[in-house]
């Protein structure tokens, strides 16, 4: 049987893709300029189900292994970067910015470390389980920043 509290942070995480759902890249984003090792579309989809199963967990498991107020700025630090994560593609896709989300998303690789430096000492394998995240949104904005160079006159710099 499920644990209640993990699916509390499997609905978060769910609420926060869904962000991707409703603000997708369409026709105006396959107009850009992209760089030639930009992954293919198709697999943006099962990268972040993949990832956002690992930063579910990853909160739970710290939610589980302390105990009030001890987890108090760990799940705060954490609800930051899911905060973040879902700003970005409204900024990107929504709005069209790809240099506001450019900027938010160092706000959101920022805290992602701050997560996994607050995590560890709670559950080392809770802040492990985010180190891929942090690798996929480093890679994310060098690929924002290559289309933002890439479409100077598309998109404000």
């Amino acid at each position: 049987m499920i644990d209640l509290s993990l699916l509390v942070f499997i609905g978060a995480c769910t609420a926060v893709a869904l962000t991707g759902v409703f603000f997708k890249p369409g026709d105006w984003y396959e107009g850009l300029r992209k760089p030639p090792w930009r992954p293919p579309n198709w697999l943006f989809g099962p990268a972040w189900t993949v990832l956002y199963a690992m930063i579910a967990v990853s909160g739970w498991w710290v939610w589980e292994a302390g105990e009030w107020p001890a987890v108090a700025l760990p799940m705060a630090v954490y609800g930051l970067q899911l905060l973040l994560n879902a700003g970005w593609s409204p900024l990107f896709f929504g709005l069209r910015r790809p240099d506001l989300a450019f900027y938010e998303l160092i706000g959101l690789w920022s805290s992602i470390l701050a997560t996994i430096l607050v995590f560890y000492p709670v559950s080392p394998p809770a802040a492990w389980l985010l180190v891929p995240y942090l690798g996929w949104v480093t890679f994310a904005g060098a690929l924002n920043r290559s289309i933002i160079r890439l479409n100077p006159r598309t998109v404000e710099a």
